[in-house]
């Protein structure tokens, strides 16, 4: 911003001077010298008012431009200032985007660790009851089902934490170099820590599953 702020009501345009005619070249009868001399003194000082009028006149045109000039600058700094906001808040709706996209595979993953699991389960107690003999399909079927949540969640965790690194990264060098403003902090990411805890659930549900140990065995 600059020292003094322009209100926009105060840049008035100075009035139009009347154009007044140059004026005329006196009559002067050469003979007397020093009559000519007196009128020819008198047409160059009315020159040089003439001369001064409009002088004046674009000085005040002039200092208009300068604060109009003044006032473009100040609007360019504001824009400028709330341009390096609204980067500086992209950065944190970008985070949040990263946020929902790492939901989104614990949704998934969620979804197939509990199907698989209660697949696995289901056929675990019809076999245990001798309801049915042949369930080593369907067992297999759940364990993979909770493997490949298991596997999702991996890469959605891994893919996260890189794409979160490389964000804070590039947000760091850009208030380093005052392009944006960089007051708020990033909070530690709930969803990514859910992601691990849930990771952890599936890691425990597959050991269970396979070898029969642990407190879902």
């Amino acid at each position: 911003m600059t020292a003094k702020a322009i209100d926009r009501k105060d840049l008035v345009r100075p009035a139009r001077v009347a154009e007044k005619p140059v004026p005329p070249l006196p009559v002067v009868d050469l003979s007397d010298t020093d009559n000519a001399s007196v009128q020819y003194s008198q047409h160059r000082t009315k020159l040089s008012t003439h001369r001064t009028e409009l002088s004046e006149h674009r000085t005040a045109l002039s200092e208009h431009r300068t604060d109009l000039s003044d006032y473009r600058t100040d609007l360019s700094t504001e824009r400028t200032e709330m341009s390096m906001r609204r980067t500086g808040m992209s950065f944190q709706r970008t985070r949040m985007s990263a946020d929902r996209t790492l939901m989104s595979v614990i949704r998934t993953s969620l979804s197939l660790i509990s199907f698989g699991f209660t697949i696995f389960q289901v056929f675990e107690k019809l076999h245990t009851a001798h309801v049915v003999t042949g369930d080593h399909a369907a067992r297999n079927f759940g364990i993979t089902l909770v493997l490949l949540g298991v596997v999702m969640l991996v890469i959605g965790i891994i893919y996260h934490s890189r794409f979160m690194i490389g964000l804070r990264r590039i947000r760091s060098e850009m208030t380093a170099e005052g392009l944006i403003h960089g007051e708020s902090e990033y909070p530690p990411s709930m969803t990514l820590i859910t992601a691990v805890i849930l990771l952890m659930v599936g890691v425990v549900a597959i050991v269970s599953m396979v070898f029969q140990i642990g407190p879902l065995g």
